[in-house]
């Protein structure tokens, strides 16, 4: 089993920034995805942006030039820098880790991001 906590969510407005974090523990094994998803009421989760254990990033398109994503593998913690956040990045942000080779997908807890207008 993979734990994911998140934190660094909140309210900002537009224009605004915040940094996501999520930190993993428990049955790490490289090499592995991490990724950041979100999901607003009644509508599916959707990708934000993924990095592999060796630093190849993945971005929705929504999200690129704004969002940055990043892993410190000695601190299993991933992040996520969000700049310029719009009302439409209001959603619930979601840390994901895959393992690549032994397989198993795990999610954290969610944290709410709301950007006022």
């Amino acid at each position: 089993q993979v734990q994911l906590v998140e934190s660094g969510g909140g309210l900002v407005q537009a224009g605004g920034s915040l940094t996501l974090s999520c930190a993993a523990s428990g049955s790490i094994s490289r090499p592995d995805i991490m990724g950041w998803y979100r999901q607003a009421p009644g509508k599916q989760r959707e990708l934000v942006a993924t990095i592999t254990t060796d630093g190849t990033t993945n971005y929705a398109d929504s999200v690129k030039g704004r969002f940055t994503i990043s892993r410190d593998n000695a601190k299993n913690t991933m992040y996520l820098q969000m700049n310029s956040l719009k009302p439409d990045d209001t959603d619930v942000y979601y840390c994901n880790y895959r393992r690549v080779v032994y397989g198993g997908s795990y999610w954290g807890q969610g944290t709410q991001v709301t950007v006022s207008s």
